[in-house]
């Protein structure tokens, strides 16, 4: 049996991983189909998709001046700039004004500015190899805050001891992702592609260690609501018994407004 060569190993690696970010970028379609038919961003914020489109941009960028054992990075990239680009589209059209706003400016400053001059500046300052070194020690730092992102919502699965917030499928494709990218990166010995993915396979055990710890108490924090709704209850009984009233003390109304609101905040999934 013909041995395998650490190219042909790392392609391997490469086309797995060219599979798995492919449906890492899909995984927000139905987020976007419930926008798309309810009309509205619902609460849903533009930071996410615009951070990955950015990922995505700044890695092509350093395919094209890497050229070699760059096909995979820009396919799986050029893949990513459109599907976010795609997103950000159908987020301006049906958010609110104030989001919008915010998100023309989110793109301008970071999306097109901060790489624009990233671009400039490296062309003008640096040359050949150690232009892709200096580039590819910003795709490294930048994936790695990225990676320490999820620390946010650790720490809230620990504090509620919910993984409500921490879906198990997510977090088990984002840490295989990572997986394929570091071997890749590993055996065609691109330690700026290597590097981060290690930060992201540890937070990614993490997660998952997490989900195992809390998962048969992850419906803990809806009690509290419903001991709200049985309060409200309580009051609207108390109400009928009295006779008519035509305003609510506004703590009482405030938690009848809210209990809802909070129901439908832990339910929703954690963002990519």
């Amino acid at each position: 049996m013909a041995a395998f060569t650490p190219l042909q190993v790392a392609y391997f690696f490469g086309i797995l991983g060219n599979i798995v970010s492919f449906m890492v970028f899909l995984a927000p379609l139905p987020t976007f189909y419930r926008i798309y038919k309810m009309k509205s961003t619902q609460g849903f914020q533009s930071i996410p998709y615009s951070v990955s489109l950015f990922s995505a941009m700044i890695y092509l960028y350093y395919a094209y001046l890497k050229k070699k054992d760059a096909l995979l990075l820009i396919t799986i990239n050029s893949v990513g700039t459109t599907v976010e680009t795609f997103y950000l589209v159908v987020f301006m059209i049906y958010a609110t004004k104030s989001a919008k706003i915010f998100t023309t400016k989110l793109v301008l400053v970071f999306n097109i500015g901060a790489l624009g001059i990233i671009m400039i500046c490296t062309y003008l300052f640096s040359h050949g190899h150690k232009r892709v070194e200096i580039v590819g020690w910003i795709c490294a730092i930048f994936s790695l805050s990225v990676f320490a992102a999820p620390l946010t919502i650790m720490r809230k699965v620990i504090k509620t001891k919910s993984v409500e917030f921490m879906p198990f499928s997510l977090s088990f494709f984002l840490t295989l992702c990572a997986v394929m990218w570091f071997f890749y990166g590993f055996l065609i010995k691109d330690y700026y592609i290597a590097t981060p993915n290690v930060l992201g396979f540890s937070f990614g055990i993490a997660q998952m260690i997490l989900y195992v710890i809390y998962r048969d108490r992850k419906k803990q924090v809806l009690p509290e609501i419903n001991l709200k709704e049985a309060a409200n209850q309580k009051l609207a009984d108390a109400v009928i018994e009295i006779g008519p009233v035509t305003e609510l003390p506004a703590a009482e109304e405030t938690a009848i407004v809210s209990a809802p609101k909070d129901a439908a905040v832990v339910g929703k999934p954690a963002e990519v």
